[in-house]
């Protein structure tokens, strides 16, 4: 039920009201009990760690499965759109966009960060630590947590929506990718319940990315301006970064969004050319197809890999799972409302195969070509070249990007690349805010794809808010409480992610079977 006037004009009253109280009961508790607060979110953590990892590995795995099954079927024709309909978008600004709203932040923050931290410390998948043997499985595992199974859960929900909205024609709301299990049911105190999941898994998804964005802004600042590296400095930057995402929200999908998308991938090539071109090629080139081979072989003893659960005295902390899968299941989880609704809108036009090779295929070989340019570059400095990554890391993970520049020693060009590496950062921060915002206001109007400005503008103010209360209540241990929050987020939105593989699976069947008796006809 959407309203049609007063201060609720545009969105459905009751998930936007339930959606903004339990919001702002967080931001309440978190300030009023900063103490607290820290240790019932670690607490919660341990929970969720210990007793739904099992789920959490199990479920990512299913959807791959089942997305390969789709696209190779004899549902891999059918057109997400009218049958003779054709993108709206070419390919370089379709992967532009999708891309830029399912791993940017994050990516930057982790593809060198994530590798060392499994080079230097090990993995239960490979014996030893700092050696060649460490380095490549290093760069596997980091593959395996930014690959297939990645957008596999991005594609579940994306895939759902087109399907919803392209072929039985409802609006691009989370509520109607249960349609073809509930039917009209979705419109009522149902929908209002997976709007609300859909909301807090998603603010709390880009929170997430925001707060380690924001360190690692702070972090460049610090290396080319020396601004110091604090939590003032960088509730400044959540203020003024998400000032600029609400500027670009308002101006649309077809203006700041794309555009700076369009951006963000210039300067991604950029940078990438310039790890292969001044880095060391030979072994970035070796290492990319040896990691890639290997890790596509290894793909299933990482997936039914299951850490098993300590003793009760044991905290998170001391699982690897915990520390490393579970929570890149749950973010990507938090995140998949959000980038499936922006993939969605996107995508009208493309097959079923298509769209399912594009969003899990492309996207992941990018993000393995990212994760050796920048992770590759790293390893090879720790293994044959000055060092130095890992102990920045140590000490500081939001360094790991000047780090590796500084061990690259190649003078005023590496500068040049700290510079851009920022400004990337930056670009990346704001197209996941603007589009998130998007989102957000899209789900709360039930599908509306151009939801008024008022209430773009109170929810990207809302991600920012959640961003800064999420750092302040971490404390020295930001990281970890950034972590939590899209792991707790994600196991609601989880259960309904489920629910859509089986209503998928009739939508397809339905419009199969009435695609066979046109032809009949």
């Amino acid at each position: 039920m959407v309203i049609r006037s007063g201060i609720f004009r545009g969105v459905n009253p009751y998930s936007s009201l339930i959606s903004a109280g339990v919001i702002l009961l967080f931001i309440f508790l978190v300030l009023a009990f900063p103490t607290n607060s820290a240790s019932w979110i670690d607490s919660a953590r341990t929970i969720v760690t210990f007793y739904f990892n099992w789920w959490y590995v199990i479920m990512s795995g299913g959807f791959l499965v089942f997305l390969i099954a789709i696209a190779v079927s004899k549902y891999g024709a059918i057109r997400l759109g009218d049958a003779d309909e054709r993108p709206k978008y070419s390919y370089f600004t379709w992967f532009a966009m999708l891309y830029a709203a399912g791993q940017g932040i994050g990516i930057i923050f982790w593809s060198i960060a994530e590798p060392i931290f499994h080079y230097s410390g090990g993995t239960p998948f490979a014996e030893g630590t700092g050696t060649a043997e460490a380095a490549d499985m290093a760069l596997q595992v980091s593959f395996f947590h930014w690959g297939l199974n990645a957008w596999a859960i991005y594609c579940i929900v994306a895939l759902a929506l087109c399907l919803v909205s392209y072929r039985l024609n409802k609006p691009l709301g989370i509520r109607y990718t249960l349609y073809p299990l509930f039917g009209d049911h979705v419109e009522g105190k149902l929908g209002v319940v997976i709007d609300v999941i859909a909301v807090f898994a998603t603010i709390f998804g880009i929170a997430t990315s925001l707060g380690l964005g924001v360190t690692q802004i702070n972090a460049g600042l610090n290396h080319i301006w020396g601004i110091p590296i604090t939590k003032g400095v960088q509730l400044v930057l959540i203020a003024a970064i998400t000032g600029v995402a609400l500027c670009s929200v308002l101006s649309g999908l077809d203006r700041g969004i794309k555009w700076l998308s369009q951006v963000n991938m210039w300067l991604t090539i950029v940078l990438l050319v310039f790890f292969f071109a001044w880095g060391p090629t030979r072994y970035l080139l070796v290492s990319l197809g040896e990691a890639t081979v290997s890790y596509l072989m290894n793909l299933f003893k990482f997936n039914v890999y299951i850490e098993g659960v300590p003793n009760e005295a044991t905290r998170w902390s001391d699982m690897w799972q915990g520390w490393w899968t579970t929570f890149y299941w749950g973010w990507w989880i938090s995140w998949a409302p959000f980038v499936g609704v922006f993939v969605a809108r996107v995508s009208r036009g493309r097959t079923v195969r298509e769209f399912i090779f594009g969003v899990v295929g492309v996207s992941s070989l990018l993000s393995f070509v990212w994760i050796v340019a920048y992770g590759g570059t790293a390893l090879w400095a720790e293994l044959f070249g000055p060092g130095g990554v890992s102990d920045a890391v140590s000490s500081n993970v939001s360094m790991a990007l000047f780090a590796t520049f500084e061990a690259m020693d190649v003078g005023v060009i590496g500068v040049v690349a700290g510079v851009l590496g920022t400004i990337l950062v930056t670009t990346y921060f704001v197209t996941s805010s603007d589009s998130g915002t998007l989102v957000v206001a899209t789900i709360l109007s039930e599908g509306n794809e151009h939801p008024m400005y008022r209430h773009r503008l109170i929810w990207g103010s809302f991600e920012g808010v959640v961003a800064a209360v999420l750092l302040v209540a971490g404390g020295s241990a930001a990281l970890s409480t950034l972590q939590t929050a899209a792991i707790i987020a994600a196991l609601p939105f989880s259960i309904i992610m489920v629910l859509m593989c089986v209503a998928i699976v009739r939508c397809l069947s339905q419009e199969h079977s009435s695609s066979d008796a046109s032809d009949v006809s």
